[in-house]
């Protein structure tokens, strides 16, 4: 297979922003090493991340070597590019435990054994041990105040009534040694970033000719956004992670079922690993029949397995299948059920009352808002407009009984195609 070329592959897919002057003939002279920052603000990264995440993946497939430096140390004080205001300061235990949230997702996305292998590195490792008149003398005197306030992220800071604390202010030093320390211990020499990073990644790469005679490289990526202008990444119900226990594998499936029709073609070449040709046949197909959302379904299909994997993906089509009628409810677990149904109505009934002869379902319809009577109940039931957990009800006479509950704990109702209610069994 033809090596890939990593710039080209970010350029054709409009991954590329902006970049240092000779990056192309840099990439192109033998394998190069490269990284990427992840501030800790959080325990885990969300889908604006995997933007950044894939690039260095990308990198490693192209024979580069790609790290991944998680700011243990500079997560202390925070990036104030792209910010209105400061941030809350977090503790050092705050920190540590987002650093090792981070590190456990990273690793399912970039190969860290064999040749080529990824690392992944903390700047607490070094920015610790860093003394401030050290830190003055070796990084401090090679920047003027002039340098400083002319980048964007600390102008528009002073522009607004808050300003820029002196700690924010540094932040920028600290990414530049980052990117020193970084070129001494790898050998790398190229960072990328998003798009807000410029000023940062450039600071390192002064610093770098500087204090050590070299050239070193920055690419900036585009900031993601809908079409609509709406921020990528966030839905009514908040932000959508990549960890399983934080956003479930039905839920980041649906985020991207649900991409309008003209991002489409953007996504696929932001978010998956498909050939640029067959993202064309793709969207070909999906302009010829938007409707049937033939371009959303395999993005979500692609995103999903490279970030859950296999399994993550059939229980996120599983899921899918049961909300829209194709897959039985008993095919999942209560607990994937109630995540699956969360926006649909529901109601909470005893569970006692289904021992025994149980509960009539007419009086059930009835009471969870099925049917906004028991006469109206009957009458759905014989015109074939009820179903039990998937299976069609036929008689009004049936009775529902604990054993009929999945799990023990859940019903679903539905009337007609598409109106669900939700029945938990509780006590």
């Amino acid at each position: 297979m033809a090596a890939i070329d990593f710039f080209a592959d970010l350029e054709a897919r409009g991954l590329v922003h902006g970049s240092s002057e000779g990056v192309r003939e840099f990439l192109s002279a033998g394998p190069a090493t490269g990284y990427i920052g992840f501030d800790p603000t959080a325990s885990g990264l969300h889908v604006g991340s995997l933007v950044q995440i894939l690039a260095l993946a990308r990198l490693q497939r192209a024979g580069h070597n790609p790290i991944a430096l998680v700011g243990g140390g500079t997560g202390m004080i925070g990036d104030p590019s792209g910010k209105t205001a400061e941030r809350k300061l977090q503790t050092r235990e705050q920190v540590m435990e987002n650093v090792a949230g981070i590190r456990a997702e990273l690793e399912r996305f970039l190969d860290f054994s064999g040749p080529g292998a990824a690392r992944m590195v903390d700047n607490h490792d070094w920015l610790s041990g860093l003394g401030l008149i050290d830190f003055l003398r070796d990084v401090g005197k090679h920047f003027t105040i002039n340098y400083m306030l002319a980048k964007d992220s600390v102008s528009r800071r002073m522009e607004q009534e808050g300003g820029l604390s002196v700690t924010e202010f540094a932040y920028s030093l600290l990414q530049a040694y980052d990117f020193a320390e970084l070129s001494d211990r790898y050998g790398a020499l190229l960072q990328v970033g998003g798009s807000d990073q410029w000023g940062n990644i450039t600071a390192g790469m002064e610093l770098i000719r500087r204090t050590r005679g070299k050239q070193a490289h920055g690419i900036v990526q585009p900031l993601i956004t809908t079409a609509s202008g709406a921020k990528f990444g966030k839905t009514e119900t908040g932000t959508v992670w990549l960890s399983a226990e934080r956003t479930s594998p039905f839920r980041f499936f649906q985020f991207w079922l649900n991409t309008e029709d003209r991002d489409v073609e953007r996504y696929l070449k932001t978010f998956t690993f498909l050939p640029l040709d067959e993202i064309a046949g793709l969207v070909q197909e999906h302009e010829a029949n938007a409707a049937a959302r033939g371009g959303q379904r395999r993005l979500a299909v692609e995103v999903t397995r490279l970030v859950h994997g296999d399994e993550g993906l059939a229980r996120a089509e599983r899921a899918t299948g049961v909300l829209f009628g194709g897959t039985a409810p008993q095919e999942l677990p209560a607990v994937e059920l109630l995540d699956v149904f969360a926006d649909v109505p529901s109601t909470e009934a005893a569970r006692d009352r289904f021992g025994g002869e149980g509960v009539g379902i007419v009086d059930l319809l009835a009471e969870a808002g099925v049917a906004a009577s028991k006469g109206e109940a009957r009458r759905l039931i014989s015109g074939g407009g009820i179903s039990l957990n998937g299976a069609r009800v036929s008689s009004p006479d049936q009775r529902v009984r604990t054993e009929d509950a999945i799990d023990g704990e859940v019903l679903i109702l539905r009337k007609g195609k598409k109106e669900n209610r939700v029945v938990r069994l509780v006590g």
